[in-house]
């Protein structure tokens, strides 16, 4: 199944609870065709958040820019749409806007980061009533990793003074001991700066960035998206770090999966649109245990498909019930 008919496989799914995130009217005024109805956010039982959408391109068009009109990182557009050019996609062609996601093995509190997916989750306090977002972010690159685990938000700051490592000035003896805020401040206009030493989520001043391995190891976010969440959270909001390219997760009572690529891979696909390694990760073990007393309805063909694809794009494994 190709992630365009995913997208359609996800609109028939009966009673999926998702909501909207992320700038879509960027999107909607581009033309943007949503594959699933909007409803109210995602309860205990269900784990699918957000709408998978399709745009079609003009001439002028690039995966770059659609991505960053739409709120997604360029390997996820990259991976949910392989065989298209990035930079020359030509007009009239049909864009997965991979806006759908199945929420992390984490506890759904405060943030939660998945490294494979280079993403964002925000989970508002209990009883706001605010649904959970999502956000693209950047991460470390090889050899300067972000770290999984668990820490909290120590200290927030506007317009915060980037003071580099002594071993990013090793790397590179011309950097300055400080960067002060403005336009040449790699931390943008916001900065969550955590309870790990030297690490923080914060902005940048190089949008096109986001969605790569490109960091010394903090997590970056769009200018607009770290202001929306810098005013959200508070000090000593829990943060969990995550490295999960396969999440299986429920919605109308049926199973997903969906599957992206590895960090090692993520580079392969930034570079070449398809990912390195040849073996596919071990989904069949993760949806196992999803299914339960599902199992004898699991499509295990689409499983292997899915996990062998890696679009990040989430597809229904279960057969309905109702067919």
């Amino acid at each position: 199944m190709s992630a365009a008919a995913a997208a359609a496989v996800l609109a028939a799914a009966a009673g999926a609870a998702v909501v909207p995130f992320g700038p879509a009217s960027a999107a909607t005024r581009r033309g943007a065709t949503t594959t699933a109805p909007a409803a109210p956010a995602p309860t205990g039982g269900d784990d699918l958040i957000g709408i998978i959408s399709t745009v079609e391109t003009r001439e002028e068009d690039t995966l770059l820019d659609l991505a960053r009109d739409s709120d997604i990182g360029y390997v996820e557009i990259r991976a949910a749409n392989p065989g298209i050019d990035p930079w020359l996609p030509g007009a009239g062609r049909k864009v997965v806007l991979p806006t759908a996601h199945l929420i992390p093995d984490a506890p759904r509190t405060g943030i939660v980061i998945n490294l494979a997916e280079l993403r964002l989750y925000y989970f508002p306090p209990r009883g706001s009533g605010e649904p959970p977002r999502t956000f693209p972010i950047g991460i470390g690159g090889e050899g300067k990793e972000t770290p999984v685990g668990r820490t909290s938000v120590a200290a927030k700051r506007a317009h915060p003074t980037w003071n580099p490592t002594p071993s990013e000035r090793q790397e590179d003896p011309d950097l300055p001991e400080h960067v002060a805020p403005g336009p040449d401040n790699p931390m943008g206009g916001f900065a969550l700066y955590l309870g790990w030493k030297a690490y923080a989520i914060h902005g940048t001043n190089k949008p096109y960035s986001i969605g790569r391995r490109d960091s010394s190891g903090c997590i970056r976010m769009l200018p607009e998206d770290i202001e929306t969440l810098f005013k959200a959270v508070s000090i000593g909001t829990a943060v969990t770090v995550v490295d999960q390219p396969v999440k299986v997760g429920r919605s109308g009572g049926e199973l997903y999966l969906e599957v992206h690529p590895s960090q090692e891979d993520v580079d392969s696909i930034e570079e070449t649109g398809q990912p390195a390694a040849i073996v596919a990760p071990d989904a069949e073990t993760a949806v196992m245990k999803a299914a339960g007393a599902d199992a004898d309805r699991v499509d295990w063909y689409a499983v292997g498909r899915i996990a062998q694809r890696r679009t990040g794009v989430p597809e229904q494994i279960t057969k309905s019930l109702f067919q």
